[in-house]
C-alpha cells in the first residue's frame, strides 16, 4: 500500500474510533440523570462521580486517539473502559427478552470496537 493511502486510512480509523468515544462522552452530559440512575442501580457507589470521571476519560482518550497522542495507550485504555462499561451496564445474563437480545447485540458491537482498538494499539507500538 502506498504510504499516503496508509496514512489516510490510519487517520480515518483513529478518527472514527476516537470520535465514537468523544461523541458518546459529550452525550452523557445531556443524559446525566438516567445514566447515573442506571449505574447506581448496579450498586456502584458514588455513581455520579464514576459517570463523570468515566466520561472525562472517554473524551480525553478519544481525542488522544484522534490526534495521535500516545495512540496505543489511548486505544488500550478505551478497550479497558469498554469492557468495564459492558460488564457493568450490559448484564444480558440477568435480562429477559427483548432487553436480553438488545444487550447481546450491544455486547457484540462492543467486542468489534474492542477488536478495532486492539488493532490500533498494535499498529501504534
Amino acid at each position: 500500500m502506498q504510504p499516503v493511502a496508509q496514512a489516510i486510512l490510519w487517520f480515518a480509523g483513529r478518527l472514527l474510533l476516537g470520535g465514537l468515544f468523544v461523541v458518546a462522552g459529550v452525550r452523557h452530559f445531556f443524559i446525566l440523570a438516567p445514566v447515573t440512575q442506571a449505574i447506581a442501580a448496579r450498586g456502584v457507589p458514588a455513581a455520579r462521580l464514576v459517570l463523570l470521571s468515566g466520561t472525562a476519560f472517554e473524551i480525553v482518550a478519544g481525542l488522544a486517539l484522534i490526534f495521535g497522542f500516545r495512540p496505543a495507550w489511548a486505544a488500550l485504555g478505551l478497550a479497558a473502559f469498554t469492557i468495564a462499561a459492558s460488564v457493568l451496564l450490559l448484564n444480558f445474563w440477568d435480562m429477559e427478552e427483548p432487553a436480553r437480545a438488545n444487550a447481546i447485540g450491544t455486547w457484540q458491537s462492543n467486542l468489534a470496537i474492542i477488536g478495532g482498538l486492539l488493532v490500533t494499539a498494535a499498529h501504534s507500538i
